[in-house]
């Protein structure tokens, strides 16, 4: 690891674009300090943020290494380490932190942390790897990994397990770090679904949004949908709702072509297809819940401005209270849902993959898709 002449240690962020650049510049705000008083011994640091795609083509952690290690070269970087929101595999165990000590490098897979105070582990995850990288060379120890003092601090917690595994003698990497277990998929898993934003899924469906917003408009005034809203129990509207959310969520999926099917047979493929199959139906599903939600919102305001009471009790015998409200507009938020489970045919395949993924995980997929179509030609 170099070392300034100004005795300055150049710590440099390489973040993929979008949230991975988006943490790396908010961490920098802050990091230059956090290091000098965390280190002590009057050490100072100087940190720089380069958003590029270093993962563009490749998820193999020795390549990964070796284009982080080629890009730093040439610059007067004493530390690279490199942030990606994609889920990165090591022998069917999912990725946390790999360090390089002899080289200064690490390479951080953000989805390992989890979905929750995401910022304030990653922060922590690299404070922890700098400092670890750091160490060695302002102690004079020897070359290789700390082992005394293991990174473990910014990763263990009681959601996932996180320990360290052999590294092979031929990589760049001399320390790796993984979760495994159930509890490890499960964090992997929500930090997928964060990573992709499903809140995203929204505005991306414009014209599945218009269809269902018609749909709800039109049934909100229809007597016949008053009529079943009353002689519908909770149960049902219960089965209802579910039912409208999974043909919305099924449609999305099958339509737009978002199931991962690996062109691989070994068993850490078929366990990385179900994770990234997972994380594609948590996405789309909380994405269409939030649509839902909404629906019923906006057809609860249009039932309070355009129904009669009288008129609503003359077709069903029932008085228009509260309860009568709520109860036409989720039932109504249901049909409006399936037609816009239709209406969402409109739609490119490309926007809903742009709604439903984060650009790196579209990258990934499309680089995948690209992969079978040359093995089957």
């Amino acid at each position: 690891m170099r070392v300034s002449s100004q005795g300055v240690t150049v710590v440099a962020l390489l973040a993929d674009p979008d949230a991975p650049t988006e943490i790396a510049q908010r961490m920098a705000q802050t990091l230059t300090a956090r290091l000098a008083d965390k280190s002590g011994q009057g050490r100072r640091f100087d940190v720089e943020v380069v958003s590029e795609p270093f993962t563009a083509g490749t998820e193999d952690l020795p390549t990964l290494m070796r284009r982080i290690m080629d890009r730093g070269r040439p610059e007067n970087w004493d530390i690279v380490v490199a942030l990606t929101d994609l889920p990165l595999h090591t022998h069917g165990r999912k990725l946390v932190v790999n360090l390089s000590h002899e080289h200064g490098l690490a390479l951080l897979s953000l989805p390992s942390l989890g979905g929750f105070r995401l910022y304030t582990r990653a922060r922590r995850a690299v404070e922890e790897a700098v400092l670890g990288l750091a160490g060695p060379k302002a102690t004079g120890a020897a070359e290789g990994p700390p082992q005394s003092q293991p990174l473990l601090g910014p990763f263990a917690g009681r959601l996932a397990p996180i320990h360290p595994v052999p590294v092979g003698g031929e990589e760049t990497a001399d320390l790796r770090y993984v979760v495994s277990g159930p509890r490890g998929y499960l964090r992997v898993l929500v930090g997928m679904v964060r990573a992709n934003r499903p809140w995203r899924l929204v505005p991306g469906l414009s014209k599945a949004l218009a269809a269902a917003l018609a749909t709800g408009a039109v049934a909100t005034v229809n007597s016949t949908v008053w009529t079943l809203a009353e002689a519908l129990s909770a149960p049902r509207l219960v089965i209802a709702m579910i039912g409208s959310v999974g043909v919305m969520i099924g449609w999305l999926i099958v339509d737009a072509q978002l199931w991962h099917r690996s062109a691989e047979g070994s068993l850490e493929a078929r366990q990385r297809a179900r994770l990234y199959n997972a994380s594609t139906v948590v996405t789309v599903g909380i994405g269409v819940l939030v649509c839902y939600v909404g629906l019923m919102v906006i057809n609860l305001v249009w039932a309070l401005f355009i129904l009669n009471d009288q008129v609503f009790a003359s077709m069903t015998r029932t008085p228009l209270h509260a309860t009568g409200y709520w109860t036409l507009s989720w039932f109504v938020a249901s049909v409006a849902t399936v037609g816009g489970a239709l209406g969402s045919g409109l739609e490119s395949d490309e926007a809903i993959r742009a709604a439903a993924y984060s650009k790196r995980e579209q990258e990934r997929r499309l680089m995948l898709q690209d992969d079978h179509g040359d093995y089957l030609d």
